[in-house]
């Protein structure tokens, strides 16, 4: 009997795990303080980034004449240079031989499409990434967590994961250009940006993206073969709204309602 009214008394919960059960819902509490009123709050991401020097008076568009492309690389080697992309596998722009279901043999290139309908922007936790006023899907790389969700959702492949701390010499320096903005840190997706810091910076200084070569991206400057071009497509004057005017178009995977800012001329056979 005295056994058993011993056993009765035992709590059910010793200090210890009250004061593990404390830690954690303190824990709790302070996770979802964080998300909900914290830098991760909904309203937080929605209120990031709107400081930029972006605007609704423009919307930057790139054309890529696949019929002109002598697939030389120049374009790729550029980005590469222009910001600091030393390792292959890390390409923001891609290039490769084609060929189409017709036989035509072509070189397709590939930069960041910039959708207006971004799903790796939809996916993003904490707002690392968003679309500009004017129309370039840009990254935080100070506020990217490495999730990669991002790189899943990108329907085009052109997200890339940094996994080292890069210390490598850059072979495209400085033949194809100087690097113009920062190497990107261990655990954070980069990507093509259209070269935004060119563009901001030419706006500034009363240049025109498109038409000025300092403030236009680095892979449409250096094309031998004006196969590319770029340009603001509320303009109807910029060389890419002549471009989209004076050519047939098309964009990768339309059916995904994407809206992507890259437009491509189809490749064909020259006549002998």
């Amino acid at each position: 009997m005295a056994e058993k009214k011993a056993e009765s008394k035992t709590p059910l919960l010793t200090r210890r795990d009250v004061l593990k059960i404390g830690g954690a819902t303190g824990a709790t509490v302070l996770l979802s303080q964080g998300i909900l009123l914290g830098p991760w709050s909904p309203d937080a991401i929605e209120g990031i980034h709107r400081e930029s020097e972006a605007s609704t008076e423009h919307e930057w568009h790139m054309g890529i004449d696949l019929s002109k492309c002598i697939g030389c690389h120049y374009c790729v080697w550029a980005c590469q240079a222009t910001n600091d992309v030393p390792r292959d596998e890390m390409r923001w722009n891609v290039g490769f031989p084609e060929r189409t279901e017709n036989g035509v043999d072509f070189f397709m290139t590939r930069p960041c499409l910039h959708c207006q309908e971004a799903p790796c922007v939809k996916v993003c936790p904490v707002g690392a990434t968003w679309v500009r006023e004017d129309g370039i899907v840009a990254m935080d790389y100070d506020r990217c967590i490495g999730c990669r969700y991002c790189e899943v959702a990108c329907p085009y492949d052109v997200r890339r994961f940094n996994w080292d701390v890069v210390e490598d010499e850059n072979q495209y320096h400085p033949t194809w250009g100087e690097p113009e903005v920062e190497r990107r840190p261990r655990g954070v997706i980069e990507k093509c940006t259209f070269c935004v810091h060119r563009i901001d910076r030419g706006l500034a200084h009363g240049l025109t993206p498109g038409v000025d070569p300092q403030a236009t991206p680095a892979c449409v400057a250096i094309c031998p073969v004006n196969a590319r071009v770029f340009g603001d497509a509320k303009d109807p004057s910029s060389p890419i709204s002549k471009f989209l005017a004076e050519n047939e178009t098309f964009r990768l995977r339309e059916d995904f309602g994407t809206e992507p800012k890259v437009h491509y001329v189809r490749p064909s056979r020259e006549e002998v």
